[in-house]
């Protein structure tokens, strides 16, 4: 009973993965139209300043209301690159950290190359919704394995309690209570792995907050495709 009892408590966490996955992948998905148009802008020979604005008022609903404030700061005098790493802690993702910091850079260097910038990075971003939805897809059929194992366990329970009272009454000893708690405990750690199989694992954005500078390797990285390396 007590292990029906956790397995009921402990669904979301078993199960609730998908829909965090779904979200990780609209918020990229979002972040890709996003950097698109803010390119497209751009190329239009509009400043930074001006493309901003631009870009945030057809912008995806999952990012819009950051992009709205980031244009609100704009607005009111706060410094382009301060406002951009508020933006970066809103959003809190590894893959909006790559734009943005490609956009700090330029308002720092004043770099000519944004353009080109911002189209490999759509890119890779959109080679990456891709093999997201690809990996997701996958571990749908993962999910599913696990739920019919659960459904099945359970089933199996239930039956043994209700028609089998004969064949579980061992387990009402003491040493049957520690076998059936140990048949418990590998049950869960069976469940907890495949929940981690299961489960995309969170990357840590690389984007220092307010306040801070961009990682040294990846602000070298940007600074080389930012700058124009011609004198």
């Amino acid at each position: 009973v007590a292990g029906l009892a956790a397995l009921v408590l402990l669904w979301p966490r078993l199960f609730g993965g998908g829909a965090a996955e779904a979200r990780q992948i609209a918020s990229l998905e979002a972040l890709v139209v996003w950097t698109e148009s803010l390119r497209d802008t751009i190329a239009a020979h509009a400043s930074l300043e001006h493309a901003i604005p631009a870009s945030a008022v057809n912008a995806p609903d999952l990012i819009r209301a950051p992009l709205v404030r980031l244009v609100g700061q704009i607005r009111a005098r706060v410094p382009l690159d301060r406002a951009l790493l508020n933006l970066a802690a809103e959003l809190n993702d590894p893959s909006a950290d790559l734009v943005i910091a490609a956009l700090i850079l330029n308002v720092r260097r004043r770099g000519d190359r944004l353009g080109e910038v911002l189209t490999g990075l759509a890119s890779s971003a959109r080679e990456e919704l891709e093999m997201r939805r690809k990996i997701s897809a996958g571990r749908v059929q993962l999910r599913r394995g696990m739920q019919m194992v659960v459904a099945v366990t359970l089933g199996i329970a239930v039956f043994l309690v209700v028609f089998s009272r004969a064949y579980i009454a061992p387990y009402s000893t003491v040493a049957g209570q520690i076998a059936l708690a140990v048949v418990v405990c590998i049950f869960g750690a069976a469940f907890a792995w495949m929940r981690k199989l299961s489960a995309q694992p969170p990357v840590p954005p690389f984007l220092t907050r307010p306040g801070a500078q961009p990682d040294p390797f990846e602000a070298q990285l940007l600074t080389t495709l930012v700058d124009d390396p011609t004198p």
